[in-house]
């Protein structure tokens, strides 16, 4: 494989959680949010209990590698109106943008509507406070920008795309964080790796050239859907506007671990985590089974986003 094109490369001990790591009975561990916070790693682990549905737990680490697991659930299912009926089927895919001293979870409130996007937040990572239900049913994959941008609040979600319709990045604004609006088509699926649906994977990360996300892309096969992970580039100012996205996945599934589990062929990833050295570590769920890291220098994720721009000048140049 050429080395630059895909910049990811899996820590050696992954899987580096699964189910007989977490301290009480469950079904399955994966698609974790991170974050760094009091000088150590933590991760909001999406854990699927014995029905199959759905719950938040708290596991730390001082190295990035190695977790302690909260004995206790963090964030299960409230039992109040109104959120009651929109989560009684779980909570999913948690991911966390730290906005000033404030940790903002997204996460899929799964009810008999179907998912809706909900926004809640901690400061101490005790406490959880629900702020609303963001979005209308039938959508999921919410990440929140680490910042207002010209006076509004960000996120990129995924409307639509259940049953086998096909599903687009949209971004949306707001002034409070609970009335969205103003909302824009930001990618839609093209034949290839992420032809049926694409969806934001991680929060934005600011860098000097854009906003890198990390997104994932579903591609139909004969054998099912295959799941794998693109990088793009937004403008800082707008973030509306695509600087530049790789042409080709750069990291999917390989391992045994991503290759068999209750959902095979899926990586997944719902957080990362910026590291001084200019690395960054990304924490992804696997075939939705366990949990493993992988790392890439930021310079090598800003590379492949130029990567098509990098083509096209060669070939303008003939």
């Amino acid at each position: 494989m050429h080395h630059h094109l895909y910049p990811f490369e899996r820590f050696p001990r992954n899987p580096i959680l699964t189910k007989e790591d977490i301290p009480y009975p469950c079904n399955t561990v994966f698609n974790a949010a991170a974050c760094k916070f009091q000088d150590k790693y933590l991760l909001v682990l999406r854990v699927e209990d014995l029905k199959g549905h759905s719950h938040l737990t708290l596991a730390t680490s001082t190295d990035g590698y190695h977790f302690e697991i909260q004995p206790d659930p963090w964030v299960t299912p409230s039992p109040n109106p109104p959120f009651e009926l929109y989560e009684r089927y779980g909570i999913e895919d948690p991911r966390v943008t730290r906005i000033g001293d404030t940790y903002y979870i997204t996460y899929t409130a799964y009810g008999p509507p179907g998912p809706r996007v909900a926004i809640g937040k901690t400061r101490d990572f005790e406490t959880f406070e629900r702020i609303c239900l963001a979005t209308e049913v039938d959508n999921k994959d919410a990440v929140l920008f680490p910042e207002k941008i010209n006076g509004y609040y960000v996120m990129i979600n995924r409307p639509s795309g259940m049953g086998g319709v096909k599903g687009s990045m949209w971004i949306t604004y707001s002034p409070d964080l609970i009335f969205w609006g103003r909302s824009r088509v930001l990618l839609s699926p093209e034949p290839g790796w992420g032809g049926h649906k694409v969806g934001v994977s991680t929060p934005p990360l600011k860098t000097e050239e854009g906003w890198l996300v990390l997104y994932h892309g579903i591609r139909e096969t004969a054998a099912g859907r295959l799941y794998r992970i693109g990088v793009m580039l937004l403008d800082l100012e707008n973030p509306e506007k695509i600087l530049g996205y790789c042409p080709h996945f750069i990291f999917g599934p390989e391992e045994i671990y991503e290759r068999t589990g209750d959902v095979p062929n899926v990586v997944f990833p719902c957080g990362w985590i910026p590291e001084p050295d200019g690395t960054v570590k990304m924490y992804y769920g696997a075939a939705d089974t366990c949990i493993g890291v992988a790392e890439a220098s930021l310079e090598n994720l800003l590379h492949v986003c130029r990567y098509e721009k990098h083509i096209e000048g060669k070939r303008d140049s003939r």
